[in-house]
């Protein structure tokens, strides 16, 4: 079934592939659940959802698209989600009705996958504005962590300020993150969720972390949230949220698509430039996308930390059959997720991390390119600054042609960034962002 001869590999290696990534990628039922409270959704009900988006997508991975690369709840999108989209609405916007903006955003994302369309629109979208999106993204994950752990405060003269060193949930919070840092140096696979595990013992001793219970028989409390396509297109009506619809389409297309391609070539399985089966994979976290907001969740995405399950030799879709089972396993921990979630030091150095790593690739943006570098730059400089991910990339979209065209490189734009351009452009004038 996953062809292991014809792909040089075993199912040890397979196995150990999973578990690798498993380990890299857990902290996602930790971190996703502490975002999404911040929304008003129950801890509880994000963690379930986390699990079975994240088997939804993985399992549609691993036996649809035969790749070892695994789905889950995207960081970033979460954090759009609570902060961009529910907290900044000042209570017009819940979390029921952002659900269903995730779920319409998840059918057009199918449809859109059904079709040679998304394919596409990826080949048509400069790298250089690909490497800031993702750059952007990774500088607003590490601030809202250090705004998580108050390392950093508000402040009424500079917006931002140091927090208070000495108090005890920043230094826990400087010493997970050494921690982790100094696995992470040492190359020690699964150092982020070891990182949280030391954390969290340090916690423990300094009475910071109180654990009643571990474990438990897995339950939604609310139940499926959306489910009528019907009521769930009325509400983004309603609601005005076709700004919303379009930021989750925009940020999960190139985010999904970018980690593909990435970790598919890191395995050695594009042939030339070509991603093959990539309609079943692109399917993967589109599915898992409209899955996950019935049940609590914010968009899924392809995660990167698939790369390591490859390094250690994954190449197929035992590898994501893996990470699923291990996902199922996982669910039967709720109570120990919800005590650690309580106690944000031991998952802000992850937040802080995950940024780090994804800030790298501002080093393969054209920066002596004028024309290519500015709004790559407004992508990294808004995203943070303005707390949303959709700002930053429309002011890059929006940016991008007008440079083009006064260089006299018009004709170089592909005609789908002008259309982009103006629907970013709509979007900022007319619609809530």
């Amino acid at each position: 079934m996953f062809r292991l001869k014809e792909h040089g590999t075993n199912v040890k290696t397979e196995l150990i592939a999973g578990m690798t990534t498993f380990l890299t990628m857990i902290y996602i039922v930790v971190v996703n659940p502490i975002i999404l409270s911040d929304a008003g959704v129950p801890l509880d009900q994000v963690f379930m959802a986390t699990i079975i988006s994240a088997v939804i997508g993985t399992l549609w991975m691993a036996l649809c698209a035969n790749y070892p690369i695994a789905i889950a709840p995207g960081m970033g999108l979460n954090a759009y989600f609570t902060y961009a989209v529910v907290i900044s609405s000042g209570g017009k916007i819940d979390y029921l009705t952002a659900f269903a903006a995730v779920f319409v955003a998840g059918i057009i994302f199918i449809l859109l996958s059904l079709t040679p369309l998304r394919e596409k629109l990826i080949t048509t979208i400069p790298q250089n504005l690909k490497h800031a999106i993702t750059a952007g993204i990774g500088l607003f994950i590490a601030f809202l962590g250090l705004r998580m752990a108050k390392v950093v405060v508000a402040s009424d003269s500079n917006l931002v300020m140091l927090g208070d060193l000495t108090s005890p949930g920043v230094l826990l919070t400087l010493f997970g993150l050494f921690i982790t840092v100094i696995l992470m140096v040492r190359n020690v696979k699964g150092a982020l969720f070891i990182g949280m595990i030391v954390t969290g013992i340090v916690a423990v001793l300094t009475n910071q972390l109180h654990i009643e219970k571990v474990v438990a028989l897995p339950h939604l409390p609310e139940g499926i949230l959306i489910w009528n396509p019907i009521e769930a297109f009325s509400q983004v009506f309603s609601f005005g949220l076709y700004g919303v619809v379009f930021s989750f389409i925009l940020v999960t297309l190139f985010d999904t698509t970018g980690t593909m391609v990435g970790v598919a070539k890191q395995a050695g399985l594009m042939k030339g430039d070509k991603l093959p089966r990539a309609r079943h994979a692109l399917l993967a976290d589109s599915v898992a996308t409209t899955v996950g907001s019935m049940f609590g969740t914010s968009p899924t995405t392809a995660f990167v930390e698939s790369s390591s399950g490859v390094a250690a030799g994954g190449r197929t879709g035992l590898t994501s059959l893996t990470v699923a089972i291990l996902f199922i396993v996982a669910s039967f921990f709720g109570p120990l997720v919800s005590a650690v979630s309580g106690v944000t030091a031991i998952t802000s150095p992850t937040l802080i991390i995950v940024g780090t790593l994804m800030i790298g690739s501002v080093k393969d943006i054209e920066w002596g390119k004028f024309e290519e570098a500015f709004p790559a730059f407004l992508i990294i400089l808004i995203m943070p600054l303005t707390s949303s991910i959709s700002t930053g990339i429309a002011f890059g979209f929006i940016t991008y042609p007008i440079l083009k065209i006064a260089k006299g490189e018009a004709k170089e734009v592909h005609p789908l960034l002008y259309v982009f351009a103006i629907l970013f452009a709509f979007q900022l004038i007319f619609l809530p962002h």
